[in-house]
């Protein structure tokens, strides 16, 4: 029988001219590791007879990943972060998602670091910090690892 369990899965980045080798992140959030948000892919509009046009529209996928503040991650996106300010420039970043309960691979193109969290949240505890990247494209394939 399948599970779908996402305990067993890997998220390796690379990102270029700073971490060239990918680095397995880790470390997650005990409620939310990864997740992305709805793509739009059409774009409609009805015309003043009433007809429905539609076309198709390329769009980015924005990746959201949470971290504990003790995650040994945290130095990927925290160097990630302060690199691009003290640079003024953007890093691209390519990755990969192996998520074995499903049989799913996805990989991540070109990808630049579009938010945040410069510092935890201080509450009774050190609190989870988001991190989110856009990326260009995220497609899937067959995994039999």
């Amino acid at each position: 029988m399948s599970t779908i369990t996402s305990a067993n899965s890997t998220f390796a980045l690379a990102i270029t001219n700073l971490f060239t080798s990918p680095q397995i992140i880790q470390g997650y959030a005990s409620d939310s590791a990864f997740s992305t948000d709805a793509m739009t892919i059409a774009e409609l509009v009805v015309g003043v007879d009433g007809k429905l046009s539609a076309g198709y529209l390329y769009s980015p996928t924005v990746q959201t990943i949470t971290l504990m503040p003790d995650s040994e991650s945290m130095f990927v996106f925290a160097t990630w972060f302060s690199t691009m300010q003290a640079a003024r420039d953007v890093y691209w970043a390519n990755g990969t998602i192996i998520l074995p309960s499903i049989g799913k691979k996805y990989t991540l193109k070109n990808g630049v670091l579009t938010a945040g969290q410069p510092m935890p949240d201080a509450k009774k505890t050190l609190q989870p910090q988001v991190y989110k990247i856009t990326w260009e494209s995220v497609t899937s394939e067959a995994y039999n690892g």
